[in-house]
C-alpha cells in the first residue's frame, strides 16, 4: 500500500508539471513568433522611411539626378557648389535664424514667466488657464492667419521681421506654457522657500534655484519650438514679402519652382544644407533630452 501510495503521489505530483512545461514552450514560440513579425514590420516601415532620405543623399552628389533612387556615378559636389552663394543659401539661412532663434527666444522666456505663477500659486482661474492653453495648443495656425494680415496691414508691420519673430514667438507660447509648467512641477518649492528665508525675492530665487534646475525640460521646450518655427511655410510666406527677407522655408519653395525643370540634385543639396542648423543644435542639447524627457513623466500636469 505505501509502494501504491508512493506512486500515486508521485504521478499526482509530476502529471501537473508535464501540461505545464508544454503550456511554457508554446508561450515562449509565441512570443517568439511575435517578437519576429514585429521586428519584420519595424524594419519594413524603417525601410519605408529611408528612402527619401537616401534619395536626397545620393541625389545631392548626381549632377544629372532625377526622381529614382540610385548611386551617383561618379559622386560630385557639383551641386553644392551651385546653391553656396549669398542669394540662394546664405542669405535665407540667416534669415532663418534670426527669425526661428528670436522667436524661440521670446516663447523660452515668457513660458518660464507664465508657467511660474501656475506652477507656484493656487488660484480659481487656473484651471480655466490651462484648459484655454491645451485648447490653443490644437489650434491650427491658418485658422488665425487672414485676421493676423489684416491686423499686420492696420499696424503696419507686413514685411517686418520683428513683426514675425514677436508672431512666431506669441503663438508657439501655449505649447511652450504647458511644457514649462509640467517640468516646473518637478523642482521642490522647498528649495525656493529655503532661498526667501535668506532674502531671495521670487524673481532671483525664480533664475537661480528654479530655472537651473529644470535645464533639462528647458532644453526641451527650446529644442521643439524651434524645429517647430524652422519648418514653418505658412507664416513667413503670408508676413513677410520682401526677397531679402526670406527664410529658408520659404526659399525652399521658390527655389524648386522657379525652373521649367526641376534641378532636382541642387533641390537635395540645398535641403541637406537647410537641415543642419537643426541637427546641431540636436547634437548640443540632445544629450539633455532624455533627463528632460524623464523629468516631464515623474512630474504631474
Amino acid at each position: 500500500m505505501s509502494s501504491a501510495t508512493v506512486d500515486g503521489s508521485t504521478r499526482a505530483s509530476t502529471n501537473p508539471r508535464e501540461p505545464r512545461a508544454g503550456a511554457n514552450k508554446e508561450g515562449n514560440t509565441r512570443r517568439r513568433a511575435v517578437g519576429a513579425a514585429s521586428n519584420g514590420i519595424l524594419v519594413l516601415i524603417a525601410a519605408v522611411f529611408s528612402v527619401p532620405l537616401l534619395w536626397v543623399i545620393f541625389a545631392s552628389l548626381d549632377p544629372q539626378a532625377g526622381l529614382s533612387v540610385q548611386w551617383p556615378d561618379p559622386p560630385s559636389t557639383e551641386n553644392f557648389r551651385a546653391v553656396l552663394n549669398e542669394e540662394t543659401t546664405f542669405r535665407p539661412m540667416w534669415n532663418s535664424l534670426v527669425l526661428c532663434g528670436g522667436a524661440t527666444l521670446i516663447t523660452v522666456v515668457c513660458s518660464a514667466l507664465a508657467a511660474y505663477p501656475l506652477s507656484r500659486y493656487q488660484s480659481r482661474a487656473k484651471r480655466p488657464f490651462l484648459l484655454t492653453v491645451i485648447f490653443a495648443t490644437g489650434l491650427p495656425i491658418t485658422a488665425v492667419m487672414i485676421p493676423v494680415y489684416a491686423m499686420f496691414v492696420q499696424v503696419n508691420l507686413i514685411d517686418s521681421m520683428l513683426g514675425a519673430v514677436l508672431f512666431l514667438g506669441t503663438s508657439s507660447l501655449p505649447y511652450g506654457i504647458f511644457l514649462t509648467k509640467n517640468f516646473m512641477d518637478g523642482v521642490p518649492k522647498e528649495l525656493e522657500e529655503s532661498a526667501w528665508t535668506e532674502g531671495a525675492s521670487t524673481m532671483r530665487a525664480l533664475w537661480s534655484i528654479v530655472l537651473p534646475l529644470m535645464r533639462p525640460g528647458t532644453a526641451v521646450v527650446t529644442i521643439f519650438t524651434f524645429v517647430t518655427m524652422w519648418g514653418n511655410f505658412f507664416v513667413p510666406f503670408m508676413l513677410l514679402l520682401s526677397p531679402d527677407k526670406l527664410p529658408a522655408a520659404v526659399t525652399l519653395y521658390t527655389f524648386s519652382s522657379q525652373y521649367g525643370q526641376v534641378a532636382y540634385g541642387q533641390l537635395a543639396a540645398f535641403s541637406i544644407l537647410y537641415s543642419m542648423p537643426v541637427v546641431v543644435l540636436y547634437l548640443l542639447m540632445g544629450r539633455r533630452l532624455g533627463a528632460g524627457f524623464a523629468m516631464a513623466g515623474g512630474v504631474k500636469g
